[in-house]
């Protein structure tokens, strides 16, 4: 009976396997929410707008930057588009572009390292040993990703947008900058810190990573479900707004093995 259960459970989680249309359309749909908002909010009068406004904006953007990197992630599992891996990374190197001129070919390479070598010293995401406390191992992190090709690039591009299209300083850090510098802390506390830290019962072999159990729409806000992250390295293949139902489905295969207990 107990065999039973699971091996049905197993069934329908491979049956999830395959994304089909809904990874590029969502994909799309991210970006194109990510470019309207922006141009929005970069000839936003703030003059006119009251402490609320802009708060709740940046707070908005900071989610759809969120999404930006969530999308490229996915690329890299070749889950946005499957059926063509050239326009499924094409879509990722964009997402990376836009988050904060991040290199995609560099970010892939070391994203798998994460996946092979979680919680190692061959884990580009891992702290070194002694940067263990949040802020310590966050810059010990973003120091990993960082170049000084990409600041170029940010300086650049931020002079261009201000003299060229006359955009104000204010809406250029308020709704460009601060949301992407915003969004690296929200992606580094519920999918490194949070779910890579080691536990007090130490790690469990073999992706050494925990879920952060909450509800599905807590999930949704707090990180594109990046807190379901044992599920995700259990199944690297599937796209983030699949991971709610392995996750359910998790649990409720260990309540069942709970029970025949």
């Amino acid at each position: 009976m107990q065999s039973k259960h699971l091996s049905s459970h197993h069934i329908e989680i491979t049956n999830q396997s395959t994304v089909g249309m809904a990874g590029i359309f969502i994909a799309i749909a991210i970006l194109g929410i990510w470019a309207a908002s922006l141009i929005f909010l970069l000839s936003f009068d703030l003059s006119k707008s009251n402490i609320l406004e802009p708060l709740l904006a940046i707070i908005l953007q900071t989610f759809i930057y969120t999404g930006l990197f969530i999308t490229a992630h996915d690329a890299m599992h070749g889950v946005v588009f499957s059926r063509n891996t050239k326009v499924n990374h094409l879509l990722g190197t964009i997402c990376l572009l836009f988050y904060g001129f991040l290199s995609y070919k560099t970010l892939i390479k070391k994203h798998w390292m994460h996946h092979r070598h979680p919680a190692s010293e061959l884990d580009p995401d891992f702290h070194d040993g002694k940067h263990k406390n949040f802020f310590a191992w966050y810059f010990y992190f973003m120091k990993n990703y960082w170049s000084w090709s990409q600041i170029i690039a940010w300086i650049i591009a931020y002079n261009t947008i201000h003299y060229i299209l006359n955009i104000p300083h204010t809406n250029l850090i308020l709704f460009w900058a601060l949301p992407s510098l915003l969004s690296s802390l929200q992606l580094f506390y519920f999918g490194t810190f949070l779910t890579h830290r080691e536990p007090p019962g130490g790690y469990v072999k073999p992706h050494f990573a925990q879920t952060i159990s909450m509800p599905t729409w807590l999930s949704l806000i707090t990180c594109y479900h990046f807190g379901y992250h044992k599920e995700h390295h259990e199944y690297p293949h599937l796209a983030w707004w699949q991971l709610p139902k392995i996750y359910k489905l998790n649990k409720l295969t260990n309540t069942e093995l709970s029970i025949f207990k």
